[in-house]
């Protein structure tokens, strides 16, 4: 009775102008209730609650008015000598970089992701309110553990400028010989494998997710981690899965020979599909 009531309402009053406070919110109510009945109890679509949250967040951080907007130029090189290189050593390369994530209620918060270039395996360093320089040593500590004896196979790091990564955190790989580049200013191209990664992050997972907390942001990019190194297939390293077998690759299935199965991953926003044993 209520779901006929809002229709007749809606086709009655036109356009409904809703105000920065109501849009806060329906945007918190979202997480009380299940995605799958949005259609049925919010007046707005799904996407526009999204895009609320991005207004507010880019109002929030807005500093048009001390610079003009967009990346600074950047200087085109005329020789490429740093791709072939990234392609030569790839095998040895390991990528790291800070991206952030600002919560429902504007809470900005940093994660610290590192890529293999070889295989394009993820590793999540962590997520922070307060990225500070021991904070990030700490995290590539962790790495090593996690990593064990694969940790000495990296012959290189790519990291830009950033006060973040310190002397310390340098010395942890370079214990193992590790050699570090540090990208130069301006020069995002320098770490484009983690720059893609970042990107991939944000229009398959955060740009479609409103965050409630850090130990939410934590659990669904674990979540992303697991399906991005065990399940999507990556071009470059020929249509191959971080964690699968090397030898092999992502082929299509013909759906007419075959039965396919499908595993929703974070509650339905990203699907698995694998071919029924």
């Amino acid at each position: 009775m209520l779901r006929h009531e809002n229709a007749v309402l809606r086709r009655n009053a036109g356009r409904v102008r809703y105000d920065p406070a109501d849009r806060a919110w329906l945007a918190a109510l979202t997480r009380f209730i299940p995605r799958r009945r949005w259609a049925e109890v919010f007046p707005v679509t799904p996407a526009t609650l999204l895009a609320w949250h991005r207004r507010l967040t880019a109002r929030k951080y807005d500093t048009s008015k001390r610079r003009k907007p967009g990346r600074p130029p950047t200087i085109r090189s005329t020789a490429p000598a740093w791709r072939q290189y990234l392609r030569a050593q790839a095998a040895g390369i390991l990528a790291v970089d800070f991206l952030h994530v600002d919560t429902v209620s504007l809470t900005r918060l940093y994660v610290l992701v590192f890529i293999e270039h070889g295989t394009r395996r993820m590793h999540l360093g962590g997520v922070t309110a307060r990225p500070t320089g021991d904070w990030t040593v700490q995290q590539a500590r962790t790495l090593a553990l996690d990593l064990g004896g694969r940790f000495g196979d990296f012959r290189f790091l790519i990291r830009d400028r950033g006060s973040n990564f310190t002397a310390s955190f340098d010395a942890v790989f370079q214990a193992t010989g590790t050699t570090i580049l540090r990208t130069a200013v301006q020069a995002p191209r320098m770490n484009a494998i983690c720059e893609r990664l970042i990107g991939t992050l944000r229009r398959e997972l955060l740009d479609r997710t409103l965050i409630l907390n850090q130990a939410h942001l934590r659990a669904v990019l674990a979540e992303y981690q697991e399906h991005y190194n065990t399940a999507r297939p990556h071009p470059c390293p020929g249509q191959r899965v971080p964690d699968g077998d090397p030898g092999s690759r992502v082929t299509a299935a013909d759906p007419g020979t075959c039965q396919i199965r499908r595993k929703p991953v974070l509650s339905g926003l990203i699907n698995e599909y694998k071919r029924a044993a």
